[in-house]
């Protein structure tokens, strides 16, 4: 007697495909939307402003947007697996202090940035230890990791301020400094988002991430480790946060108590408007970069072309409301062409 062997367990149902393969055409163009609005937007700050493409003006314009770009990766790999970390800000916060105390002691640049991304590591890793192992929802647990973070750097930096001055020269021109135009900061950042773009594609732990933020039960009872991708994503997060405080320092050259209070707002508008589903299982680190390059875009053409900086809020939350309202639109359709392709095939 002839058996015939049952279809692979891996196999996803027709219409699962076909949604999944719609999902991302929509969020390459969505990608592409983002992108266009960016160069239009340019375009037209150029034709006011004939200054505002100069070489300094392009290095400045990748400078304000790579330290968002690197935490905002790290927010997108939390989101696709439908949780969030909001202690993001405070994280940055306390890591480019940490840095800047090990360079005023006399410390050399390298070890510094190690230090702030061990700071990053350590933050991120107590909030996967209790989403991912301890199941306590992400938005609950990162709050309140914010107010503990900010409550340990109010308390260790007290009115303390850190300036350029007391830092390395070669550690304050890294981060001025470039290629012409284009900004060590930028090329190394860029690094980072090919690396973790490239594995969520590529291997099997980040294609489970998006299992995991499409349908968290289904991906544990398809064996996919659940507890410990949370706990590894938000590791990847703190850890990229923390280098991005030691970037921040190097950037700017100036650490206090408040540096990085309320950035985790502008880290999660830059996701949600780059195409990652707040909902999870969907969008790109490449999106998210793009969401973060466009808002720090606004704030630089916005003054370029006479216009009020108070606006800059105001648009930054247009933004976000436009890409929420776009991503349930986009999700109903979805869920309504999922359905009647389960009809037609069940």
């Amino acid at each position: 007697m002839t058996v015939t062997a049952p279809p692979p367990a891996t196999s996803a149902p027709p219409g699962r495909n076909g949604a999944r393969r719609l999902a991302d055409r929509v969020g390459r163009a969505r990608e592409l939307v983002i992108l266009v609005v960016l160069l239009v937007m340019i375009a037209v700050t150029q034709a006011g402003n004939p200054a505002f493409l100069s070489e300094q003006g392009i290095k400045d314009l990748l400078l304000n947007a790579t330290i968002l770009v690197l935490v905002a990766v790290g927010q997108a790999l939390v989101v696709i697996t439908r949780n969030v970390d909001l202690s993001v800000g405070s994280t940055l916060g306390i890591s480019a202090f940490a840095a800047g105390s090990y360079l005023q002691g006399g410390g050399s640049p390298l070890p510094a940035v190690l230090l702030a991304t061990a700071v990053g590591v350590a933050f991120g890793l107590l909030n996967g230890l209790l989403v991912g192992l301890g199941r306590v929802p992400a938005l609950v647990v990162t709050l309140g990791t914010l107010y503990i973070v900010r409550g340990i750097d109010s308390l260790w930096v007290g009115s303390r301020q850190i300036t350029a001055a007391q830092l390395p020269d070669s550690f304050t021109a890294f981060g001025s400094g470039g290629i012409l135009a284009v900004p060590y900061l930028a090329l190394l950042a860029a690094a980072v988002l090919i690396a973790v773009a490239g594995y969520l594609r590529h291997y099997r732990g980040g294609r489970e991430c998006y299992a995991i933020g499409s349908h968290p039960e289904a991906a544990r009872l398809a064996g996919i480790p659940v507890r410990t991708r949370v706990l590894a994503v938000h590791t990847a997060c703190g850890a990229l946060t923390g280098l991005a405080g030691a970037l921040y320092l190097a950037r700017f050259g100036n650490v206090d108590s408040s540096t990085g209070s309320g950035y985790e707002l502008t880290v999660v508008s830059a996701v949600v408007v780059g195409g990652v589903a707040f909902t999870g299982g969907a969008g790109s680190v490449y999106g998210a970069a793009l969401g973060a390059l466009l808002l720090t875009s606004v704030n630089s053409v916005l003054p370029a072309l006479g216009v009020s900086s108070v606006w800059v809020l105001a648009i930054n939350g247009v933004l976000l409301l436009l890409a929420i309202a776009a991503d349930r639109i986009v999700a109903r359709r979805l869920g309504a062409g999922l359905k009647r392709r389960n009809v037609r095939h069940g």
